[in-house]
């Protein structure tokens, strides 16, 4: 199981593939990674030489990116768009879809599971309530 910036990446997939478990490459950029470092796609990670995985790692390196880098910036991107009050900050604030989807229904993977509100009638119910 070969290792490339932090990220085990799967040793039995071709390398096309297993390229893909980096933060930041996609399927278009992992073949563009391959072709400029000139390693066959259909190569399982496992079989990769030292020199080509050094070869890849520079590619990815010096053009693009990836993982830490990628995250870092995408949170003080967020942070910006929060911290200026646009819009969009404040649906990110208050964990709502930020891209104008619906919320009436649906939109459960940005605001979590249902909260039910409302009173708890009868002291049988509230004490199961409390536990």
């Amino acid at each position: 199981m070969p290792r490339l910036l932090g990220v085990d990446i799967p040793g039995r997939k071709r390398i096309e593939y297993a390229l893909r478990y980096i933060h930041g490459v996609g399927p278009a950029r992992a073949k563009a990674i391959l072709e400029e470092a000139k390693i066959d796609p259909a190569k399982k990670a496992d079989d990769l030489s030292p020199e080509e995985l050094r070869g890849l790692l520079e590619v990815i390196q010096t053009r693009y990116r990836v993982e830490g880098d990628l995250r870092r910036e995408t949170s003080q991107n967020v942070r910006r768009l929060i911290s200026i009050g646009s819009y969009r900050g404040l649906r990110h604030r208050r964990g709502l879809p930020v891209r104008g989807q619906r919320t009436s229904t649906n939109a459960r993977t940005r605001k979590g599971p249902k909260r039910t509100v409302g009173a708890v009638r009868g002291k049988e119910a509230r004490s199961a309530v409390k536990k």
